[in-house]
């Protein structure tokens, strides 16, 4: 009886030390703009532990541009190439300056990054992050994780709240993972807009 209870003790703890290792399984973001042909989905949180636990096997990019990370702040450890580029023309529709899709996106990851890595993709809000996955998906990128929450977070939608439309409910800035406006050469995107 004691051999049984030893083994049981035994399974127990493997077991949950498999679940505590375990790859996040974030369930799929409800907005389609969020989702990714991968389907690997890490919450702001999540992908800071999973880097904490292993920071030599971890990657994290960021693809804000660059006036994004630089002056909202980034993840000390993330590298930074913008998906999207600021063309400098104003789009009358948006009532903002017209982005493009980087042209050296791919080829800018391919610089710093194998196809094997398991990178964490962060934008500011899940949108470009889950299509600079994709894009890299199809350039047979693997593991690659759209972080559903950014940076930034998502909007509080209470009329009622001081806080209404601001970005201060989940993301990176609001989970206790560390942030920073301190700038490494090495991480920051160096090609100008065009």
């Amino acid at each position: 009886m004691k051999i049984s209870n030893g083994i049981i003790l035994i399974v127990f703890g493997l077991l949950v030390c498999f679940v505590t290792n375990a790859a996040p399984e974030t369930r799929p973001p409800e907005s389609k703009s969020k989702q990714t042909i991968l389907g690997q989905y890490a919450t702001a949180k999540e992908a800071y532990e999973r880097w904490r636990a292993n920071p030599q096997g971890i990657k994290v990019l960021d693809v804000r541009n660059l006036a994004e990370y630089v002056y909202v702040g980034h993840a000390p450890m993330a590298y930074n190439i913008p998906y999207k580029i600021m063309s400098g023309e104003w789009d009358r529709e948006s009532q903002g300056y017209a982005s493009m899709t980087n042209p050296d996106f791919v080829a800018e990851v391919r610089k710093k990054f194998g196809a094997q890595d398991t990178i964490f993709i962060m934008c500011r809000s899940g949108g470009r992050s889950a299509a600079a996955v994709n894009a890299l998906a199809e350039a047979g990128f693997k593991s690659a994780y759209t972080v559903i929450d950014g940076f930034e977070g998502d909007t509080v939608e209470d009329s009622t709240s001081y806080f209404h439309g601001k970005r201060v409910r989940n993301g990176w800035k609001n989970s206790g993972a560390p942030w920073t406006y301190d700038l490494d050469p090495d991480l920051v995107y160096k090609k100008e807009s065009r």
